[in-house]
């Protein structure tokens, strides 16, 4: 058998990590600790290279997400996957990898547990047939099926049936950058769903909210106090999780901003503050600007 070279892997791997534990750094360290593994494995004997390390990957990452859970449900404020470059997140080929991993799905992914978590993305995904997702988690074919059926309910219930064409998605996010930026209001309120939620994940570094923002009169009254309070600034369109995002300054601070829509109006403002969540980006915004 020939050799196999892991780093032609390690993009996958990575992409399959991060969409299990909404953490690039986790990733990070649950891909390593794989390589760590597959270097004191003999490798002659390993048949499917990719199925093995897929394995290892995913119960590395389900093991961590467990523990990850109880630090998430102590964490300052909501907590929000930490945003990642388009290019960082692992092969996009299909509207299925970019779907799972768009910033709301992985958001709403917190939802599940963490086998159901694993078995849906790696059913939706990667495509993985239910007998190999039933060894990976540890349980029966049976029970693997029940999980993903449970999961896509339970993602289902908080998602647009129709989701909106890239475009469309686009001129939203450039009207909500032009009123908050102009500090137009009114314009503002107009572009939002009745029922908006606003989520602030300052994690205890900056100042943000230190829970959802729920309403269309809420959200709005508490974007104006930003505005009156504040100067948004440097702002800019970016591409990450697959999709589209504001990079902006809010006086001192910078902040990325992701909205989903609903029938055509905001539904879901993401707001990454915690410095320690935008380090990549940032550092990517930083050499562009060179």
């Amino acid at each position: 058998m020939p050799a196999v070279d892991f780093e032609e892997y390690r993009p996958m791997l990575l992409g399959l990590a991060y969409r299990l534990l909404g953490s690039m750094w986790d990733a990070e360290d649950v891909v390593q600790e794989a390589w760590l593994r597959w270097q004191g494995t003999d490798q002659s004997v390993v048949r499917e290279p990719r199925a093995f390390l897929m394995t290892v990957v995913s119960r590395l990452a389900l093991d961590q997400l467990r523990s990850a859970r109880v630090k998430r449900e102590a964490y300052t404020g909501p907590w929000l996957p930490e945003p990642v470059m388009t290019s960082e997140a692992g092969p996009l080929d299909t509207a299925e990898l970019r779907d799972t991993v768009s910033f709301a799905t992985l958001h709403l992914m917190e939802r599940l547990s963490p086998p159901e978590r694993a078995v849906f993305v790696l059913r939706e995904a990667f495509e993985l047939p239910y007998d190999e997702i039933a060894e990976i988690v540890g349980t029966s074919v049976a029970n693997a099926r029940q999980l993903h059926r449970r999961a896509s309910v339970r993602l289902a219930e908080g998602r647009d049936r129709f989701q909106p064409a890239a475009e469309d998605h686009a001129k939203l996010l450039v009207k909500f950058m032009a009123a908050a930026s102009g500090g137009d209001l009114a314009a503002l309120t107009e572009l939002f769903h009745e029922d908006v939620v606003a989520w602030n994940d300052g994690g205890g570094k900056v100042k943000a909210a230190l829970r959802p923002i729920v309403g269309k009169r809420k959200v709005a009254a508490f974007l104006g106090g930003l505005i009156a309070r504040y100067d948004f600034t440097d702002a800019r369109v970016l591409e990450v999780n697959g999709g589209l995002a504001i990079w902006t300054r809010i006086g001192e601070v910078h902040q990325l901003v992701v909205i989903e829509p609903r029938d055509g109006l905001i539904k879901e403002i993401y707001g990454v503050l915690n410095p320690d969540k935008l380090t990549r980006v940032h550092a990517e915004q930083s050499a562009t600007d060179l």
